[in-house]
Formats: C-alpha cells, structure tokens, sequence
C-alpha cells in the first residue's frame, strides 16, 4: 500500500503554492542576527566552527557570520569562519552584515583578502516612514547612502546584497527608489525585510510580488530576492513560504527561532516544512543535533514541546495515541507507525516515536515497554507498573520503571 492509502491530503487538494521543482535557497543568521537575542551568549570560535560544520551537513546553501564592523572580537571571528570555509572547501557560501558605511564594509574588503574567497556584503538601512520620521532622514539620503555603499562594495570586489530594514512598512515608492539605486549601483541581491515582525502571509507575498514586479523585472538584472522575517506575531514559517510564493528565492532563518526579540524564522522548521512539501531531499539526520548544539553554546534550552526536535515531539503516554502506535508497529511498518499518531514522520529526522507510561497511560503503555526491553510481561509486573502508574502524577522515569520491574518500591 502507498502513503495515499492511508491518508486523505488536504494540503494538495488544489495546486500547490510552491510548484514542485521550485529552487529555494536558505540563508543561516544564526551567528549573526541569531546572535543578538539579548538573552544569549556569544559562543567562543570553537563552538562556532562546529554550528557552521552542522550548517554545511543540513545543505543549508549561506551563512551570515557576523558584523565585523562592531569591534576586534567580531572581525576575529568572522576571519576564522571564512578561513573555515576556504580551508575545508565548504559548500555554504559567506556573507556579512554592514551598516551602510564605509566604516563597516571595510573590515570585509580585508577579511576576503586575507582569506581569500568572496563574502557577500549585506548592507543594511532602515528605511519605513516611522524610522526615517525618528531618525530626521529624507528619502534623499537614503537613495544617495545606498548608491555610495553598494559602489563602495562593488568596487572593492564584494559580492553587494542590498537590505532594507522593516521593508514590510515602507510605502511603494520609497521601496521602488531604494532597491532601484542599488540594482543600479552593482548589487546582485536584495532582501525585504520584515524586522518588526509585522507581516501577514498576505503581506509577505504582496511585497515580494511587488519589487519582482516593479523593480527587479524592469532593471533587467538577474538579482536574487530574498526574504527576511521575525517571528513577532509567529507567523515567520507562513510569511515565508509565501515570500516564495510571490517569486523570492532565499529565505533567511536562524536556529531554534534567535534573533531579536521573539527572534527569527526557525531555520529546522523551515528545513522540515520544506522537506515534507517535497522542495527538497536534504538529510536531515543531523537536524536535532544541530539545534541542540545552538542551545548549549548560546546557553539557550528548547522547550519540550517544541516541533520536530523537543524532547516531547514524538513521546506519548496516552493510552489511546500509544495503542495505535503499538499497533502500527507489530505491523511491522515502521513508516506507519511514525504517521499514524504523527503529521511530522520522525525517522526522516534521524528520530523515533517514544512511547512512556503515566497516569493516562494503558495497557498498550507497559506492555510495548517490557517488549522493546525484553523484559516477561507476566499480568502481575503489567499490573504492578501500571497501578504505579495510575497513581502518579507525571510520567515515569526510566529507573523507577526498572525498580518496579525488580520488586523494588520506587522512591
């Protein structure tokens, strides 16, 4: 039997969205716009190097590694990650963020030179009618502020991606004007931004569709669009694969959702999404691994119950949900098993359905435990772990299972 079999998809009732085949490319700011959470730690090189190795093992196609215009430490690291990439002939390709200063796109020039690769410079301004109200600015300025960044990086060999902050509230005009100079000035990619969180799917979309329509396709460049969303009203996940929808070709995400304030799109949830919407085959084995990795050097935790890589995301001790997965599985189908209880199968994620027992636990529970355990499930062990577990008030632990199953009196 197939999949279909099973299962009566909704989500392809109708044309999808995203057409299959659809390249999307996915740009990691985990180390960069990731990094200025105000709650996180700023991991030492070492533990940088690692996240960035994990980034290359997901597929994941770019990766910010930092702003080495804000101080020594910065541009200490930016130059061994860059080093890292062009030592170990890495696939994932190097941008760093710049405000729109020569000051700040400097240290890149040197860094690329030193090591030797192109880095994209992502220089950035604000640009919505709220900031430029607090910040004294006319759109002069900033037209002519991005023309001398975007040249300055051109002309010193820089691949130019040209960002405006919180796109997503700057009116047409001033959109139209700001990326026209700088696809005029030699950029090569713009990013529209939704800094503030503010974006609808709805709005992502218009946006994109917008710039493709009205300043991309008029200039008659090739310019890669990309998007870049926060998480604010947590809709980043839908914000942008709608951005794709309307024709943008690089999503920018962080792991675990860092950024700032609520943080960025999750870059795991869109390597999952993507991966069950079929527009890519990546292994995602090392997904968990590279999330917690992100924790522990960011000195950040992921909740329990958080998709795909939570410790509660394929764990269940109810009664009813464990005795259809314990059914599934003496069917000997493990595929089954991981969807029948499941819309995110857990072995495409290097995982596997945990079944526990509790107070909502049956049956089913202890005895699929004992199996998996080769433990005898005589009626009177089954009885005894179950009465424990009907009068506790959380979840078992696996030594206190293993005490019962001795005879002994858990503590």
């Amino acid at each position: 039997m197939q999949q279909s079999d099973w299962i009566y998809d909704w989500n392809l009732a109708s044309p999808p969205l995203i057409p299959s085949g659809t390249r999307i490319l996915l740009n990691d700011e985990t180390l960069r716009d990731g990094l200025q959470n105000p709650s996180v730690y700023d991991p030492g090189i070492g533990e940088k190097i690692r996240i960035l190795h994990l980034m290359e093992s997901l597929g994941i196609d770019s990766v910010n590694i930092g702003l080495p215009g804000a101080g020594a430490r910065a541009v200490e690291h930016v130059e061994a990650l860059a080093r890292e990439i062009a030592t170990n002939r890495m696939k994932i390709r190097p941008n760093c963020a710049a405000r729109t200063l020569e000051t700040d796109i400097l240290p890149i020039v040197e860094i690329s030179q030193r090591v030797g690769i192109a880095i994209e410079a992502a220089t950035f301004l604000g640009s919505s009618p709220i900031r430029r109200l607090v910040e004294d600015w006319t759109v002069d300025h900033l037209e002519r502020t991005t023309e001398n960044a975007v040249k300055f990086a051109v002309s010193h060999n820089l691949p130019s991606m040209y960002v405006t902050e919180d796109t997503v509230r700057t009116d047409r005009e001033t959109v139209k004007r700001l990326y026209s100079a700088a696809i005029r000035s030699g950029a090569q990619a713009i990013v529209l931004c939704d800094t503030v969180g503010h974006a609808t799917p709805q709005g992502a979309y218009n946006l994109v569709k917008f710039v493709i329509e009205e300043v991309v396709k008029p200039s008659g460049e090739k310019i890669r669009v990309d998007w870049h969303g926060h998480c604010d009203r947590g809709l980043a996940i839908a914000n942008s694969l709608w951005a794709v929808a309307a024709g943008a070709h690089q999503v920018h995400a962080a792991a675990n959702s860092l950024g700032e304030r609520v943080g960025n799109t999750p870059m795991e949830l869109m390597l999952v999404n993507l991966r069950l919407m079929g527009l890519i085959d990546h292994d995602l084995s090392k997904l968990k691994g590279y999330c917690e990795t992100v924790a522990a050097a960011t000195h950040t935790t992921i909740p329990p119950n958080y998709p795909v890589i939570g410790k509660d995301a394929f764990r269940t001790a109810t009664g009813v949900h464990a005795a259809a997965i314990v059914k599934a599985f003496h069917k000997g189908n493990i595929e089954l098993a991981n969807i029948v209880y499941s819309g995110v199968p857990s072995h495409l994620f290097g995982l596997e359905q945990i079944i526990e027992i509790g107070p909502m636990s049956g049956k089913s529970n202890v005895l699929f435990w004992l199996e998996r355990r080769k433990i005898p499930a005589d009626d009177a062990l089954v009885a005894r772990l179950l009465e424990a577990a009907k009068q506790s008030s959380r979840v078992l632990t696996e030594d206190e299972l293993l005490a019962l199953c001795a005879g002994v009196a858990p503590h």
